[in-house]
């Protein structure tokens, strides 16, 4: 099983290749490598349009996550029974929004994407952060990632799980 890498948009330069490297070391992490997984790069435009339709949040965002098992338990992997069943679902990756917070803030764009979908991954396992306690174990399993991906790596990636709000 696999990462399904798409670009969807031309606004912002990105190296697939890195990012698509990124995602296999996540999926090693957390065990989940057996199952597909879906990351698609678009523009303010489209991720807009995608917040709108689902959120009812008219304004573009950092990432959207859509849950293949949406009733999922955190920490609680998926028990599938059919081959066509391995899957966790699929990442929207808003790489306009980030690259203008990265522009803001003088931080690494392929850095922040790569946090964003370790945020957008946690998503599709089960974790939320819609209340104080959602968040603080959210933020727990994020650390937990991104503290095994920068001993992988020697990065100094750190989470962006935004405090109680329903953001991502």
């Amino acid at each position: 099983m696999g990462v399904v890498l798409r670009n969807l948009q031309n606004v912002v330069p990105l190296r697939r290749a890195r990012l698509r490297k990124d995602v296999e070391t996540l999926r090693h992490i957390l065990g989940i490598q057996k199952f597909d997984l879906g990351v698609i790069c678009v523009d303010n435009r489209k991720i807009q349009r995608i917040n709108n339709i689902y959120r009812k949040k008219n304004m573009p965002t950092d990432v959207l996550s859509f849950p293949f098992y949406e009733e999922l338990r955190p920490g609680k992997l998926p028990c599938p029974i059919y081959r066509d069943e391995l899957n966790l679902g699929d990442i929207f990756l808003g790489v306009e929004y980030l690259m203008k917070q990265c522009q803001q803030q003088s931080q690494d764009l392929h850095g922040i994407l790569t946090s964003v979908t370790a945020h957008g991954i946690c998503h599709l396992l089960g974790y939320r952060h819609e209340t104080e306690e959602e968040w603080k174990e959210m933020l727990q399993k994020e650390s937990y990632i991104l503290n095994e991906f920068n001993r992988f790596t020697g990065r100094q990636l750190v989470p962006l799980t935004k405090k109680c709000s329903q953001d991502g």
